[in-house]
């Protein structure tokens, strides 16, 4: 009798907490290179190009516009096919891609005369990188979609409950030591060695990591049977879902062909093809997919999450090149964009504490407030008339309030993980990227048409009101769900306070009424005699004094 309690009371995983290791361990693999492309790129295209940042923006439009074009194309991919079969594409894909990319520039590199002996090849190569690299950046995403979006949610059901936010919070924290440690890296081998030698560092990392990367995912997914389960329940899905597709499309066949005949006796058949255009137009797959996103319950938290992407308050290309225009060393900005992801790091050590005391709908209102707070000092750097001075301050800002940022991501993602259908993960997850991806397009935009470095207080100006209205509409999303924002009662029982009835005439005797924990007054106010109310902090002494008074006037 006493057993199958003491297994509900502590649930034990069925599956060897190794394959947890496993699982953490290949996914450091594949954030590893792809936060080596990611920081070398613009140095390669730079180097090409000096004195212009010319192709290191095209390449950013390119990245950043084919995500936002197929990220729910990803998505719905992700969704139709197996595990097995996301993991062998996204695996080969990535590394294949990112391993072509660097090809391309070893073969600019080397030729020191290339792009003035034979402008052809030149462009080709170029063509080559961005395609390679944005091809990359997509098979990432869907690799991300799979362990992020599904995995964890499949592995951590029926576990302690605690285990999906380790798991997220793991996650993330790997990503973030891979984006603190993959540039030191290899901005050493590009100081000390070349830019030729990180090339090929990073073809060479991509050739010997895919195969460890398939060896420990593939672990996982033979090792625990639940990946199994929901990815052959997900396969029979997308088949009968296709095969209701398919014989849907019978009837309206049907009904085309039938008002093609009719077509001389009934003038409003033309009305009714402009409405089957229109359903077919909704049924196509972006169209469907940015639908399906929109009658999410976290919409608003989704927004909210990628209008913070619609930034240049981040440690990226258009502020490190205004750092640099104002004198701030090379040195200096990588030290300050590592204490910024050493911050990021401990908000994935502080998540997992807020949110399982104050729920993570909660915390999610106080991290984006919090970022929101610190980002004031990024906008008093405007107005301080020392450029250096200026840029510290500004660098500061934006490194204190990546502590708010991580962990509201965090809170959003494990949002929706936990409000969106099993069924719809894949394809909301695909659209939330892409709207990610289609608002960082929009800073290089606004970067291109606002490039003088002297004006880069509109640019901070305008991602500080981004941030605002992405703090307003979470705001919005947590009052609809709980009508309040904060418990004011409860800031009251804190600390033990007055509410001090004071009558309109002189004459007449305060009466004190105290809210205390033990016993709070639940008499409306609307019932109290017409006067003027205060609240006023009362000490334990005070308390004793009012009682003794009490006592006394009753006697």
């Amino acid at each position: 009798m006493n057993e199958p309690l003491l297994s509900e009371e502590r649930p034990t995983p069925s599956f060897p907490s190794s394959l947890l290791i496993y699982l953490y361990v290949g996914h450091f693999l594949a954030r590893w290179g792809a936060r080596m492309w990611e920081f070398s790129v613009g140095l390669y295209m730079i180097n090409v190009w000096p004195d212009s940042l010319f192709l290191a923006a095209v390449y950013g439009v390119v990245e950043s516009a084919s995500t936002a074009l197929f990220g729910p194309i990803i998505g719905q991919w992700v969704d139709k096919l197996s595990y097995l079969q996301v993991l062998q594409l996204w695996l080969l894909s990535q590394n294949l891609s990112f391993m072509v990319a660097g090809g391309a520039v070893i073969a600019i590199l080397v030729p020191a005369d290339l792009k003035s002996a034979n402008v052809t090849a030149f462009i080709s190569f170029i063509i080559l990188i961005n395609i390679s690299g944005a091809v990359g950046m997509l098979s990432t995403l869907a690799g991300t979609i799979l362990v992020e979006r599904e995995w964890v949610i499949v592995i951590a059901e029926g576990q302690p409950p605690g285990l999906q936010t380790k798991m997220n919070s793991i996650l993330r924290r790997i990503d973030l030591t891979c984006k603190l440690f993959a540039p030191a890296v290899t901005g050493f081998i590009i100081s000390f060695v070349s830019l030729t030698a990180s090339a090929m560092t990073l073809v060479l990392w991509n050739i010997l990591s895919v195969c460890l990367q398939y060896w420990l995912l593939m672990s996982v997914y033979n090792g625990i049977p639940a990946l199994k389960e929901i990815s052959q329940k997900r396969v029979s899905r997308s088949s009968a879902r296709v095969q209701n597709e398919s014989t849907s499309a019978y009837p309206e066949t049907e009904s085309l062909i039938s008002s093609d005949v009719n077509d001389l006796e009934q003038p409003e058949s033309s009305s009714i093809s402009k409405g089957n255009m229109i359903k077919e137009f909704l049924k196509l797959p972006y169209i469907s997919a940015w639908k399906l996103y929109l009658q999410q319950d976290v919409v608003l938290p989704g927004l909210a999450l990628a209008l913070l992407y619609f930034t240049v308050l981040s440690f990226g290309t258009l502020m490190t090149a205004t750092l640099e225009w104002e004198g701030i060393p090379a040195y200096v900005i990588g030290i300050a964009r590592g204490i910024s992801a050493t911050i990021g790091i401990s908000a994935t050590f502080l998540y997992p504490v807020l949110q399982s005391q104050i729920s993570s709908l909660r915390t999610g209102l106080w991290s984006i407030w919090s970022q929101w707070t610190c980002l004031l000092i990024c906008v008093a750097s405007i107005w301080i008339k020392r450029k250096i001075m200026s840029a510290y301050v500004l660098m500061g800002g934006v490194a204190v309030s990546r502590l708010g940022l991580w962990m509201f991501d965090l809170s959003v993602i494990q949002q929706m993980q936990d409000h969106v259908p099993e069924s719809d993960r894949c394809v909301v997850g695909g659209v939330q990227n892409s709207l990610q991806s289609f608002l960082d397009l929009m800073t290089y935009i606004m970067g291109i048409v606002i490039s003088n470095p002297q004006d880069f207080w509109i640019l901070i100006m305008i991602s500080f009101l981004l941030v605002t209205l992405a703090a307003i509409l979470y705001s919005l999303h947590v009052y609809n769900l709980r009508k309040h924002l904060l418990h004011l009662e409860k800031l009251l029982v804190l600390v033990q306070w007055n509410v001090v009835y004071k009558p309109i005439k002189a004459s007449s005797v305060l009466v004190v009424f105290t809210l205390k924990h033990q016993s709070p007054v639940t008499t409306p106010y609307s019932l109290l005699p017409t006067g003027i109310y205060c609240l006023q902090h009362q000490s334990p002494k005070e308390t004793d004094q009012i009682a003794k008074t009490k006592a006394q006037s009753k006697q």
